[in-house]
């Protein structure tokens, strides 16, 4: 018998200075057997980054052709396609070819190894922006996590403070390519 997900239930309240993005989502995240806290919480602070009304969760860990978020126009076109993690350099050639714009949310230890050896193959691609978030910061992702979670993030100048009952970080995203939303 197959291992199911692992639901969590997200309030997720967003004040985007920079954006002049201000809204409330009710998300619902599905944690994939495989998935840690820590890979499940970057993946709700990338939603945040990029808060909108026709973003969405994808598949993500569970099919190959899906992201772990998308955004699409009202015709069905990508605009914006999220990965989360160290993905392989053709997938993401092949995501370029298929969205208006690719982001990558890179995180983990082997984060600066992954970008030392796609960083040629990738930086031909117009489209892609990779950003990558310090393994201290993520922990303390990994540590605000609960089943339900009242989570507050405000970000202004690029600087991101995610606050929950459970604490506060701070999180500076580092751009390695691309522009920062």
């Amino acid at each position: 018998m197959a291992i199911k997900s692992t639901v969590f239930k997200a309030a997720l309240q967003i004040a985007d200075m920079d954006r002049h993005y201000y809204a409330d989502h009710s998300l619902t995240l599905a944690r994939h057997p495989s998935e840690t806290d820590e890979r499940m919480m970057v993946r709700l602070l990338a939603f945040a980054l990029y808060a909108d009304e026709a973003l969405a969760f994808a598949k993500g860990l569970s099919s190959d052709d899906e992201p772990d978020l998308w955004q699409k126009d009202l015709t069905g076109a990508i605009e914006r396609w999220i990965v989360v993690g160290l993905p392989d350099e053709r997938a993401l050639r092949k995501a370029s070819g298929r969205a208006a714009q690719v982001v990558v949310v890179s995180y983990g230890r082997a984060a600066n190894i992954w970008w030392n050896e796609n960083r040629d193959k990738l930086q031909r691609l117009d489209n892609l922006t990779v950003l990558n978030l310090a393994s201290e910061t993520t922990l303390a992702l990994a540590a605000l996590a609960s089943r339900t979670m009242q989570l507050q993030c405000t970000m202004q100048e690029g600087h991101i403070m995610m606050t929950s009952d459970a604490g506060m970080i701070d999180i500076e995203p580092v751009v390695w390519q691309g522009e920062f939303r």
